[in-house]
């Protein structure tokens, strides 16, 4: 309980206590009077947000740019812990292991640095690579349909190795008796794998699969915010960073808070609905 008491202090000071600020999407938030003083003005603001001619844009970036990050970097921790499980060599396994989770600990602004710098159409290794192959040089960085790759890979690249632990952890609960048994029964290493190791590892799996569904339009703001540019706008301009313009640089807190609280909404609807479904056609679910 004392390990677990700094997590919910966090969760207390910087998760609850600050849901009170939600009241001010309701007001016309004036710094100087006050939040009880403010002026109350309804859904005024989610009706300006809804009405917005970039709410369509803005949630069909989100959504894609989230969903993407679903399809392709939600299965590369658990591709990247199998292929670990199944190392022989221990100092291999290990130095593996310690290269892939380093990135996670590098900061978005040394990462968004990186991308980049490798990305960059005069002397980046990507279009030195490319050049080999006789293809001219492409300024990944302004082309507006390439951000989402972009986004996506340096994500991969970024904390894979580190979401890959929780699998590696799981993978130490299987029984090595079923393997013994796969393996008396003739089963190549892909039967194991697919027979043995998959469904146990399946609820965590699952669990975290959940989870992420819920977070799928709450992609990180940091990075976006790093890499796109009035070029990539249209791919790249997301619910997080649009916030940040109106409420951070425009001074306008209610309107910021009404997006982001129906950001949370949808999250929270995201999150029930893969619960649901988890609870319905399996026997794991968050509850």
């Amino acid at each position: 309980m004392l390990m677990f008491l700094p997590c919910l202090l966090y969760y207390i000071f910087f998760k609850y206590l600050p849901m009170f600020g939600i009241i001010i999407s309701f007001k016309n938030y004036n710094l100087f009077r006050g939040i009880w003083e403010s002026e109350w003005v309804g859904f005024h603001y989610y009706r300006m947000f809804f009405s917005n001619p970039d709410f369509l844009l803005l949630m069909k970036n989100t959504f894609l740019l989230g969903f993407y990050n679903l399809v392709f970097g939600f299965p590369a921790p658990i591709i990247l812990a199998i292929l670990f499980n199944e190392l022989r060599s221990m100092v291999f396994k290990r130095f593996v292991q310690t290269v892939s989770y380093l990135p996670h600990f590098i900061s978005n602004v040394i990462v968004a640095g990186m991308v980049v710098m490798f990305l960059s159409p005069t002397g980046g290794w990507v279009n030195e690579m490319l050049g080999l192959f006789g293809i001219g040089p492409i300024n990944f960085m302004v082309e507006a349909e390439m951000f989402r790759s972009v986004f996506v890979g340096s994500e991969i690249w970024q904390h894979t190795g580190w979401a890959s632990i929780i699998y590696l952890a799981a993978l130490t609960g299987i029984d090595p008796s079923l393997y013994e048994a796969a393996e008396i029964d003739g089963a190549s290493r892909m039967r194991k794998i697919w027979h043995v190791t998959l469904p146990g590892i399946r609820t965590a799996v699952i669990i975290l699969l959940i989870l992420n569904i819920g977070k799928i339009i709450e992609i990180g703001f940091e990075k976006v915010f790093l890499l796109y540019n009035p070029a990539t706008y249209s791919t790249a301009d997301i619910l997080s960073t649009y916030t940040y313009r109106v409420g951070i640089t425009q001074g306008n807190f209610s309107y910021a808070s009404a997006i982001d609280l129906f950001t949370g909404i949808i999250s929270l609807i995201f999150l029930l609905s893969a619960n649901y479904l988890s609870r319905r056609f399996s026997d794991s679910s968050l509850w």
